[in-house]
């Protein structure tokens, strides 16, 4: 009784040290992965972890094929987006768990109390390694371009395949030549794979640094832009006001004299300049006022009918080239849509409604919109950022932007919170 009671303590102490190798292998590679929605998918993958970390892998075994046959169906059952993210990281977290278990396995197996070593070993390794990392880890689930994915599933294929040869092609062959060649080959090849995976992630989490600076570093140029054409018109509203007195001045002049030919003249001028032009009153916020007034003018002169509805308040909680930012691109990517049919018009809503800033964009749609709805213009340095850089505003700003299309239009919407105190 007292033998059989101890043999299931010593499973239940195997399935406990077997989940938490699986929940440290867990830790360490969820912020790299999409899940799909709901609590199983995450789960699931925490539970094969664990059963790939309990597998006995030894050089010459098949129990890794084996592993391999179910590991990368349910990896890509509970995860979602592009198929080489998936894939690269499918083969990374693999390469972790097989690489190190096979080490363990292969070359603790002369040792006294092998079962109990390996068992708590597993635990040790796993652990080590994610409290190493644990600092280094991404805050937030890491975003790469589909071309960046393509090149770490590239990286990812050679440690995956050196795993395999060493492990796996020596298929019951233990009084062989190759077995022998192989497990020397182990010691050099594993603690490698081993390695490369770990390296792997960190690329990842630089990349996506990487990329992260890149697009805050363009949309800082392009807020600037629009910032410096804001303070042009603003300055040619101050300057006109300025000299306000001295044209009225000139026009009593001209017509104290009788020379009101030339009086007309001059008020048509006058009427005519950017200030003037530019300075209808869409909305009391000065900043989107100024942005939409240089925009309307835009429409007007390209000949795309506008129907804006805007009700804002003096002050928002978001900055000026932020929100010059997004109103202005959005309305540039209409425009773009708008010179590629044949009936073009653009409609804007833009107004606070219980604490929230919500703006809508609709044109007609093109035919050869882009993933992403990025510029398709030559020049897509100096013109538009996308939707990205337009996610990339309302998310900081603790927001959402959302798109859709509908009756042959496309409609942006963003919805970005705001404080009530304004």
């Amino acid at each position: 009784m007292v033998g059989r009671l101890t043999a299931i303590l010593i499973d239940v102490l195997a399935l406990l040290l077997m989940l938490a190798d699986g929940l440290f292998v867990y830790l360490l590679t969820s912020p790299f992965v999409t899940f799909r929605k709901g609590r199983w998918p995450r789960l699931v993958l925490l539970l094969l972890y664990s059963g790939s970390c309990g597998m006995v892998i030894w050089i010459g075994d098949p129990n890794m094929i084996y592993t391999m046959l179910v590991f990368f169906p349910c990896f890509f059952l509970v995860t979602q987006g592009q198929f080489a993210h998936r894939l690269a990281l499918a083969m990374i977290a693999f390469c972790y768990i097989m690489s190190a278990c096979a080490m363990i396995d292969s070359y603790a197996y002369m040792a006294e109390g092998y079962d109990y070593i390996v068992r708590l070993l597993r635990p040790v390794v796993f652990g080590g390694i994610y409290f190493f990392f644990r600092k280094r880890l991404p805050g937030e689930p890491v975003s790469l371009s589909s071309g960046l994915w393509k090149l770490m599933l590239g990286l990812a294929a050679m440690p995956f395949f050196s795993l395999v040869a060493v492990v796996g092609l020596t298929y019951y062959r233990y009084d062989s030549l190759v077995y022998i060649v192989s497990k020397n080959q182990g010691l050099a090849v594993l603690p490698a794979v081993l390695l490369g995976s770990l390296l792997l992630l960190r690329a990842i989490i630089t990349l996506t640094d990487y990329e992260r600076l890149q697009s805050e570093s363009r949309l800082s140029a392009l807020r600037e832009m629009y910032y410096q054409g804001l303070q042009r018109d603003q300055n040619q509203v101050r300057t006109l006001r300025h000299d306000m007195r001295n044209h009225m001045a000139v026009l009593q002049g001209l017509l104290d004299n009788g020379d009101t030919g030339k009086a007309e003249e001059y008020l048509r001028e006058l009427l005519g300049s950017a200030a003037l032009s530019g300075g209808r009153r869409i909305c009391a916020h000065e900043t989107a006022n100024a942005v939409l007034s240089v925009k309307l003018g835009e429409m007007e002169r390209l000949g795309i009918p506008a129907d804006f509805q805007v009700n804002l308040p003096e002050k928002l909680d978001i900055s000026d080239t932020d929100l010059c930012a997004l109103l202005g691109n959005a309305l540039d990517n209409a425009m773009e849509a708008c010179a590629k049919v044949k009936t073009p018009d653009i409609r804007l809503r833009c107004r606070m409604d219980k604490g929230m800033l919500m703006l809508m964009v609709s044109n007609p749609l093109s035919g050869d919109e882009k993933p992403g709805l990025g510029t398709t213009k030559a020049d897509g340095k100096n013109h538009g950022f996308g939707l990205p850089g337009m996610t990339e505003i309302a998310r900081r700003c603790g927001g959402s932007l959302d798109t859709r299309t509908e009756d042959g239009r496309f409609e942006l919407i963003a919805c970005i919170p705001m404080s009530t105190s304004h």
